[in-house]
């Protein structure tokens, strides 16, 4: 059985810099042959500021926008989140669709790309803190986008253009996250 990661874009601001991000992301991981890889979009899902009266972890959802989420969360056996740093951390978007739903994330890995002005590490950082609440494993490796190198002003269109050494990171990263959600497959289904 083919191995599902998805490739989630933790940003909905207007004009994020996260959507060419991604796409880089979602493009390197499509030319691999480990796994099938899903760019998700958590501002297509149109969440609401956490709406459900149960906690997450009862997994009793009653939203219709909930279900949804839940379904798409559950499809996949890691994720690649994409996420800017806002404040020393992620994004409240992603935040709030992190929190939405409990048991479709336990027991899966994850790996982060960030982007921001020392490239998004404490972003990460409190990403690896809530992952590990959901009971998921976090790879080592990750990329750190900086938006004063990554990405440059032309015309003022602002346009992403890696330095190369985060196509090797990425590698590594994507590397990781297949190896452990492979691992982890086997402890969700009693293997």
């Amino acid at each position: 059985m083919t191995l599902k990661i998805a490739i989630v874009l933790g940003s909905t601001r207007p004009g994020r810099n996260g959507e060419a991000v991604a796409k880089w992301a979602n493009d390197i991981a499509a030319r691999r042959d480990d796994a099938e890889f899903e760019l998700v979009d958590i501002a297509d899902f149109k969440l609401p500021h956490l709406d459900e009266i149960v906690p997450p972890a009862m997994g009793q959802y009653s939203q219709d926008h909930t279900l949804a989420w839940a379904e798409k969360v559950a499809s996949f056996d890691g994720y690649l989140f994409v996420t800017p740093e806002y404040n020393h951390s992620t994004s409240g978007a992603l935040k709030n669709a992190i929190d939405f739903v409990y048991a479709e994330w336990n027991n899966k890995a994850a790996g982060f790309v960030s982007y921001g002005s020392v490239g998004g590490t404490r972003a990460v950082e409190h990403l690896r803190l809530i992952m590990s609440e959901l009971q998921v494993a976090t790879v080592r490796s990750q990329v750190a986008l900086s938006l004063y190198t990554d990405f440059v002003s032309v015309s003022g269109v602002v346009e992403f253009r890696p330095a190369e050494h985060h196509r090797n990171a990425l590698d590594t990263t994507l590397d990781q996250l297949v190896s452990w959600s492979r691992a982890l497959r086997t402890v969700r289904t009693g293997a």
